[in-house]
Formats: C-alpha cells, sequence, structure tokens
C-alpha cells in the first residue's frame, strides 16, 4: 500500500527552528513532485511549500517564504520541511503530499496522515 508518512512535529517556542521529514515506503518517489500543506484549528488545509521530483525547482507560499526550505532525497525517499523562525501562526497540522508541481491540494494524489506542530508564544 502507498503511502507517506511525516513526523517532527512537536511543541516550540516562538522563534525556534523545528524540521519535519515524510517518508514514503512503496512510493515511486523520485516521478513526483513534492510537497507540504498544513491545517490549523478550524480552517481549511493551505499549501505550504512545493519542490519538482529532481529537487531543483521549489515553491513557497508567501507566509512561509524566507523562513521555511524543503528538500527531498530521492536515494533515501524522503522530504523534508526545515522551519525556522518559528511563529504562533504556523501552529498546525503538517501533511505531506506527491504528485504535481503545483500549489492547489487537487493536484496531490497521495498524503500522509500529519504531524502536528504547536508554537507557542
Amino acid at each position: 500500500q502507498v503511502h507517506l508518512v511525516e513526523s517532527g512535529g512537536r511543541l516550540v517556542q516562538t522563534g525556534e527552528s523545528l524540521r519535519l521529514s515524510c517518508a514514503s515506503p512503496g512510493l515511486r518517489f523520485s516521478s513526483d513532485a513534492m510537497a507540504w500543506f498544513r491545517q490549523a484549528p478550524g480552517k481549511e488545509r493551505e499549501f505550504v511549500a512545493v519542490t519538482s521530483w529532481n529537487g531543483l525547482n521549489t515553491y513557497y507560499a508567501d507566509s512561509v517564504n524566507g523562513r521555511f526550505t524543503i528538500s527531498r532525497d530521492n536515494a533515501k525517499s524522503t522530504l523534508s520541511l526545515q522551519m525556522d523562525n518559528l511563529k504562533p501562526e504556523d501552529t498546525a497540522v503538517y501533511y505531506c503530499a506527491a504528485g504535481d508541481y503545483c500549489s492547489q491540494s487537487r493536484c496531490f494524489h497521495t498524503w500522509g496522515q500529519g504531524t502536528r506542530v504547536t508554537v507557542s508564544s
């Protein structure tokens, strides 16, 4: 069964850094663009960042641009999200997804179960 597994979410303080990981057992990882989305309490899921199949192209939401870095290791079939200078508004469940290189949820065919990030002030 193809699925994605996120890890790394936890409670942090404002200004701290955190690194999320996404493993993809069973997925032809290197053939898909990979992305991170997030869903805050009471809000709709929103796009965070996407990387192309080879990692050469990336795109970020304005709200995280300059603070977050998406990267992938195709040899290890893992996706990462380095989050620096975290803010309370970054509090959300973070999901990784596999699909096409775009920023819309409809572009992605495989999703993980999510990992929770809480940023306290």
